[in-house]
């Protein structure tokens, strides 16, 4: 557990690199909030576009926490909800009041009368210049011609210029309805796998839970039925294999498993390509068995969706009020209480260091005893719980933006 620590906004770093990532951070978001007015609707629209391309590169936790600020300011603008601090129109009342009390202090011009002269019958009848006559009848036909070319080559570059212009807009806007389309679709099945999962469960009776109970682990070769409250959805997707929630959080999903740890990354419930993707078990891990670590993961989407809410575990007081994960197996319902959070990353094969994603199966009580101690060791905070040999483990996991490759952590005991 260590010990000492830096902070940034309240918020607490575990080493001087994170601190000094934090730093330029606050530094960036401070630049921002002087360049934006976050007051402004098309202001923190711009900004938001601005995020959503990559202009500003975060390297901590306090980028993230103000990326998800924008994003819920553009949700609120988008749904009709978004109440700036103070009136706009505030600020150029009092700059016009200034303006005319400078206006109405400034001397007065000195006008001086001119001498009317009068015009002679010569100066009368002399012609007038031409305004605005066109130069080019005074130039040289070669002078001319160079001239001509010169204005289209500038028209060109100036549609040129429109065209691209007109482009950007259009994909941009296209991106965003692409971008929308899958949340909306997202939230839409997840809602309706909830629906279904409640309607099943509200049918279980009394009896049929106590029965649900008794599993009997140490035969593998009995495979317990599945629970009544998931046997409409395995049979709509057979990848399905339990299910998560955070109490007080929008961790409320499905979990997945295949073959192979890829294919929900990019895929949803319905196996449709979804850049949100699902949350999904490892492949190396076995609720039967059942193994001592069950290891999720899920992507860190700035919306907040999937795992985009886990880093908020960083902080101890979130922890005091989400301490307990229900983590369901299509067999078996679970609760568990969580142990540790930490950050990490994905180490080259070669690399010598603790790899919390490999650990999946204890096959001793001393290399059990070893990861408890490096997880100890890693984590933000003493939460007080402790696991021995034979425990079960839940390991939740998401991408970290504060380095390359990072990941955000949380361990947790099962406890029922």
């Amino acid at each position: 557990m260590t010990e000492s620590g830096f902070y940034v906004n309240g918020k607490r770093f575990a080493s001087k690199a994170d601190y000094e990532a934090a730093l330029d951070d606050k530094k960036l978001i401070d630049d921002i909030r002087s360049r934006y007015n976050l007051n402004n609707a098309e202001s923190v629209l711009e900004l938001y576009r601005d995020l959503s391309a990559s202009k500003f590169k975060f390297k901590s936790s306090l980028g993230t926490d103000f990326d998800d600020e924008i994003f819920e300011l553009t949700r609120q603008i988008k749904a009709g909800t978004f109440e700036p601090e103070y009136e706009e129109e505030e600020v150029p009342v009092k700059r016009s009041a200034v303006f005319r009390e400078k206006k109405e202090k400034a001397p007065k011009k000195i006008v001086e009368k001119k001498t009317s002269v009068k015009k002679t019958s010569a100066s009368a009848s002399k012609p007038k210049a031409k305004k605005n006559s066109d130069d080019l009848d005074y130039m040289s036909p070669s002078m001319r011609e160079q001239v001509i070319k010169e204005i289209k080559k500038s028209e060109r570059k100036r549609k040129i210029l429109l065209f691209a212009l007109a482009g950007l807009c259009v994909a941009s806007l296209g991106y965003f309805c692409v971008y929308y389309f899958y949340i909306e679709r997202t939230e839409r099945t997840y809602d309706q796998w909830a629906e279904i999962r409640e309607a099943d469960n509200a049918r279980v009776t009394p009896e049929q839970r106590i029965e649900q109970k008794k599993i009997n682990y140490s035969d593998p070769t009995v495979v317990p039925e599945i629970l009544e409250k998931y046997k409409t959805l395995y049979n709509k997707n057979k990848s399905l294999i339990g299910w998560i929630k955070i109490a007080d959080t929008n961790i409320d999903y499905p979990v997945m498993q295949t073959s192979n740890n890829e294919y929900y990354l990019d895929h949803n419930l319905n196996q449709e390509y979804d850049k949100n993707g699902s949350i999904f078990l490892d492949m190396g891990c076995d609720v039967l068995k059942p193994s001592t670590n069950l290891i999720c993961y899920g992507h860190h989407m700035q919306s907040g969706k999937m795992f985009g809410k886990l880093g908020d575990y960083e902080k101890e007081s979130y922890y005091e009020n989400h301490k307990f994960i229900e983590f369901d197996t299509i067999y078996e319902e679970g609760l568990y209480q969580v142990m540790y959070v930490f950050r990490s990353h994905v180490y080259t094969s070669g690399e010598i260091a603790f790899k919390y994603y490999q650990f999946i199966d204890a096959t001793s009580e001393e290399e059990f005893n070893s990861y408890m101690n490096e997880m100890s060791n890693l984590s933000y905070y003493d939460t007080g719980v402790t696991a021995t040999y034979g425990d079960r483990l839940l390991t939740l996991s998401t991408c970290d933006y504060q380095e390359k490759d990072g990941r955000f952590v949380v361990v947790a005991k099962k406890i029922q």
